[in-house]
């Protein structure tokens, strides 16, 4: 009698091991699978540019420093001609008039020569272009990431593909789930589904942000980390939070080959 009840009690916890693992859950069933990659968690600092300095000042032109003493040099010469001549007889006049010429002539070179000229382009400081902020709670590390990516569209269709995939495990719609992940993520996801049976399964997303961690060419393949942060509640129950990374992969030899879900990686 005594060993009847001890299997019956064995029996017993081994059927609510059994229900438990069962329980319908979110796309996933919140664990780890597929791909896992080590990747940084925290978001790089965006490095401090450096404070601009002044353009130096060009250098004014060799002939601005000479012009002005030689311009005085021709006066005083002509005013010596002019004395030296016998005053204001004879060829006086004609010296007088050479002064003047060569006095106006010296003040319309010191005028031209004397206008500040353009600044040359290699004495401009450099200036880096700045990245335009990405909008709502898209976030990236520049430096894990291809300059030319697209970055917020590439977020905006994950987190479309994300909620689609929370409703198509809700539905048990394996059709909609193979067109979004890799045989291996597939396989999984199929797994948990048939695990589940008839089990009811409703998951709604209360918030939802992403941050693109990474994106690396591996072999054939473009890998990107996506980190999803946020809330969501399953069958009517009390928001949970999320914390997950999914690892999306495109093949590189197939110009039409779409980003497929590699894997599913848990923060905690």
């Amino acid at each position: 009698m005594k060993q009847f009840s001890v299997l019956i009690t064995v029996l017993f916890i081994a059927l609510s091991l059994f229900s438990l693992s069962a329980e319908a859950k979110r796309f996933g069933g919140g664990g780890s699978f597929g791909k896992q990659r080590s990747i940084p968690m925290q978001r790089q600092a965006q490095p401090t540019p450096p404070p601009q300095q002044s353009p130096a000042a060009a250098p004014a032109p060799v002939g601005n420093r000479w012009l002005g003493p030689l311009a005085g040099l021709a006066v005083g010469a002509g005013l010596a001609s002019m004395f030296s001549g016998g005053g204001m007889g004879g060829g006086g006049m004609g010296s007088v008039l050479w002064v003047l010429i060569a006095a106006g002539a010296a003040m319309f070179f010191w005028s031209r020569l004397s206008k500040p000229q353009p600044a040359q382009y290699a004495g401009m400081p450099y200036e880096p272009q700045q990245t335009p902020p990405s909008m709502g709670s898209v976030m990236s590390s520049t430096s894990n990431i291809p300059v030319d990516f697209p970055v917020e569209s590439f977020i905006r269709n994950g987190k479309m593909s994300f909620i689609r995939l929370q409703a198509a495990n809700d539905r048990k719609d394996l059709d909609d789930i193979r067109e979004y992940t890799t045989p291996e993520v597939f396989a999984e996801i199929a797994m948990q589904l048939q695990e589940r049976g008839n089990e009811p399964q409703k998951t709604d997303v209360i918030q939802l942000n992403a941050e693109l961690l990474t994106v690396v060419d591996e072999g054939h393949f473009s890998i990107a980390s996506v980190r999803f942060t946020g809330q969501l509640t399953e069958n009517n129950g009390a928001p949970e939070n999320i914390d997950e990374i999914w690892h999306v992969q495109k093949d590189l030899r197939d110009d039409k080959s779409m980003w497929l879900l590699a894997g599913i990686q848990q923060t905690d």
